[in-house]
C-alpha cells in the first residue's frame, strides 16, 4: 500500500490547519476544504464505513439485476404452460431467446467503456437501469417468441452497462485492503439474483396458467426500477470527478469514505494522490483512445479479456441456463429439476461466502487455480456418470453440479469481475473494462446458443469438454498472471513494471544525449544499441505477449 505520509509535508500541515501558504495563496485542496466546511456543519450524512458498505450493497443490487435475469430464463423454459404459449419451441428457438440477451450485451459493453467516461459512473448505472426496466416489461407483456426476443435483447443493452460500470464504481470507491472482499461480496449478490429467480420460478410453477411465467418476468421490472430510483442518491466515483476537474465534489466523496472530515490527511492524501495520478496521465499526451490503450497496454487488455473468456468457457452458462435441462438429462423430471436446481442455487450462494475473506489473504492467483482444478474434476465426473448411466446417475449428477458451482462460485465467479479494473489504469479503465466485458457477453452468447444443440449432439461429453477449458485456465493464470491483492490502483503500474521500465528508458536517453556530441554520424549509426536489462527475453512470441511483471513482486512505494 503506498505510503501517504509522503503528501504530509509541513507545507502540507500549514495548508491542513490554516487554508493558505506562507505567500498567501490558496491552495487547491485547501480551497475544497474552505469552500465546502460551511457546509459539512449543517449537514449530517451517511460516512465512513456505513457509507461505502451501503454503496456495496446498492451496487449489488445491480449485479442481483443480471443474476435474476440469467436465472429465471432456465426455470420458465421448461414449464407446461410457457411452452404451450410459444408453441412448444425447439432447441434453436429455446437457445435464440436464452442467448440473445447476449447480444444486446454485448454491444453496449462495447459502448459503456465511452458513456461512462462521458456522463459518470452513476449516471450510467442508472441509464443501464432504465433500460433494463424496460426491456422487462416487454417480455413480461409478450404477445410471441418475436416480441419475446425483442424484449430480451433491451434488456441486454441494460445488462451490458450494469455488468460494465459496476466493477468499475465498486472498485473506485473501495480501498485497497478491502477492495477484493467488497467486490466478491458484490458478486455474491449476483448469486443470490440468480438463486431468487430460480426459486421464484419453482413457486410459480404451482401456477396454472400463463401467470406461472409471466410473475417472474415481472419481477424484474420492479428489482430494475428500484436501482433506477436508488442510483439518484448514491455519490459519484470520486475518481471520475476528479478526472473530470470537479475537485470539489471529489474531495467531499473521498472524505465522506473516510469519515466525512473533509480535514482528515488521509482523505487529503488520497485525493492529492488521484489528482496526482490525473496530472500524469495528462501530461503525458497520449489520449485515451481504444488505440492507444491496446498499444501501451496490451497485455493488461488481453489478461482481461482472458479472465472473462475463460469464466464463460469453464462451463458455468451450460448449468446457469440450462440446468433443469441438465437435472432432466440425469433423470430428474419436471418441477423436480426445477427443485434441484433450487437447492443446488443456494449452496452455490453459500460457496460465494469464503471469498469475502479468502481473496484478500490468499491472494487472486490462488483463488483461479484452485477453483480451475476442482471444477475441471466435477465436470469430467459429471460426463462420466451420464456416460455409464446406472440408477445413481439422478443423484451423483446432482452432487457434481452442486461441487462445480461451488468451486465455480468462490473462484472463476468473483474474480473476473475485480481483476480487469484493479489492472486497468484510471483514463482507460472505462474501456479496458467494457472490452473485457464485451468478452463475457461473446462467450455468454456463445455457448448459450450452443448448449442446446450440443446436449443432443454430443451428449455427456459436453461436460468434460468444458472440464478441459478448466485446465487450460489453470495453466493460464499459473504462468501470466500476477497478483494485484493489496495493491493502490494509482501503483498498478509497479506490478506490471511499467514504472521501471519507463525510468530506464528515460535514463537512456539522457545518456545518449549526453554522449551525441562525442560520436560522429557514421559511428552513431553503426552503433549498436546495448539492450535494456529489461527487454531481455528468450521466450517464444506468445510469453513475451504475457510475460509477467519484470523485477520481481511489488513493492508498495516509500517515502522519497
Amino acid at each position: 500500500m503506498v505510503d501517504r505520509s509522503k503528501f504530509i509535508t509541513p507545507q502540507f500541515l500549514l495548508a491542513y490547519h490554516q487554508p493558505t501558504t506562507l505567500s498567501g495563496i490558496i491552495t487547491p485542496t485547501a480551497f475544497c476544504i474552505m469552500a465546502d466546511t460551511s457546509q459539512s456543519i449543517f449537514h449530517r450524512r451517511l460516512v465512513g464505513r456505513p457509507l461505502l458498505y451501503g454503496i456495496s450493497v446498492f451496487a449489488s443490487l445491480g449485479v442481483f439485476l443480471f443474476g435474476y435475469d440469467q436465472g429465471v430464463m432456465s426455470g420458465i423454459i421448461t414449464g407446461t404452460y410457457f411452452r404451450k404459449y410459444f408453441d412448444y419451441p425447439g432447441p434453436f428457438e429455446i437457445g435464440t431467446m436464452v442467448a440473445v440477451l447476449e447480444v444486446g450485451a454485448f454491444i453496449t459493453s462495447v459502448a459503456a467503456g465511452r458513456i461512462g467516461d462521458m456522463i459518470g459512473r452513476k449516471g450510467t448505472l442508472g441509464v443501464g437501469a432504465v433500460i433494463f426496466t424496460i426491456g422487462g416489461a416487454i417480455q413480461t407483456f409478450t404477445i410471441g417468441f418475436w416480441s419475446m426476443v425483442v424484449g430480451r435483447i433491451i434488456s441486454g443493452f441494460g445488462v451490458g452497462l450494469l455488468s460494465t460500470i459496476v466493477p468499475i464504481y465498486q472498485s473506485e470507491i473501495s480501498p485497497p485492503n478491502h477492495r477484493g472482499a467488497l467486490a466478491c461480496m458484490e458478486f455474491t449478490g449476483n448469486i443470490i439474483g440468480y438463486s431468487s429467480s430460480v426459486w421464484t420460478d419453482y413457486f410459480c410453477s404451482f401456477i396454472e396458467s400463463d401467470m406461472s411465467w409471466r410473475i417472474p418476468l415481472f419481477i424484474q421490472c420492479v428489482i430494475g426500477a428500484i436501482l433506477a430510483a436508488g442510483s439518484l442518491v448514491i455519490p459519484e466515483s470520486p475518481r471520475w470527478l476528479i478526472d473530470n476537474d470537479r475537485e470539489k465534489e471529489g474531495l467531499r466523496v473521498i472524505a465522506d469514505l473516510h469519515g466525512g472530515d473533509l480535514r482528515d490527511p488521509i482523505a487529503v492524501a488520497e485525493y492529492e494522490e488521484i489528482k496526482g495520478k490525473v496530472r500524469e496521465g495528462r501530461a503525458s499526451g497520449e489520449g485515451r483512445s481504444y488505440r492507444m490503450m491496446w498499444r501501451k497496454y496490451k497485455r493488461r487488455v488481453l489478461l482481461a479479456m482472458s479472465s472473462q473468456a475463460f469464466a464463460q468457457l469453464n462451463g458455468i452458462n451450460v448449468i446457469s441456463y440450462y440446468a433443469p435441462r441438465v437435472f432432466e438429462e440425469a433423470g430428474w423430471i419436471g418441477r423436480q429439476a426445477i427443485l434441484m436446481t433450487g437447492i443446488n442455487s443456494v449452496i452455490y450462494v453459500f460457496s460465494t461466502i469464503p471469498t469475502w475473506y479468502l481473496v484478500d489473504h490468499w491472494g487472486r492467483r490462488a483463488i483461479l487455480l484452485s477453483g480451475a482444478v476442482v471444477m475441471s474434476a466435477a465436470l469430467v465426473a459429471t460426463g462420466w456418470w451420464m456416460y455409464i448411466d446406472v440408477p445413481q446417475t439422478a443423484n451423483a449428477v446432482v452432487l457434481c453440479v452442486i461441487i462445480f458451482n461451488a468451486g465455480f462460485g468462490y473462484s472463476w465467479g468473483p474474480i473476473p469481475w475485480l481483476y480487469p479494473p484493479e489492472i486497468m489504469p484510471l483514463h482507460v479503465r472505462a474501456k479496458g473494462v467494457s472490452l473485457s466485458t464485451a468478452t463475457n457477453w461473446a462467450f455468454n452468447f456463445l455457448v448459450g446458443e450452443m448448449t442446446p444443440y450440443l446436449q443432443d449432439i454430443i451428449g455427456w461429453r459436453l461436460y468434460p469438454m468444458h472440464g478441459f477449458f478448466c485446465i487450460c485456465s489453470f495453466i493460464l493464470v499459473y504462468f501470466l498472471y500476477p497478483e494485484t491483492k493489496g495493491v493502490p490502483l494509482e501503483e498498478m503500474d509497479a506490478v506490471f513494471g511499467e514504472d521501471e521500465r519507463e525510468e530506464q528508458l528515460e535514463n537512456e536517453s539522457e545518456v545518449s544525449s549526453l554522449v551525441q556530441g562525442h560520436l560522429t554520424d557514421p559511428e552513431r549509426l553503426h552503433t549498436p544499441r546495448r539492450p535494456l536489462p529489461l527487454e531481455r527475453d528468450e521466450r517464444g512470441w506468445f510469453a513475451r505477449l504475457f510475460r509477467p511483471s519484470i523485477g520481481g513482486a511489488y513493492q508498495p512505494i516509500a517515502n522519497g
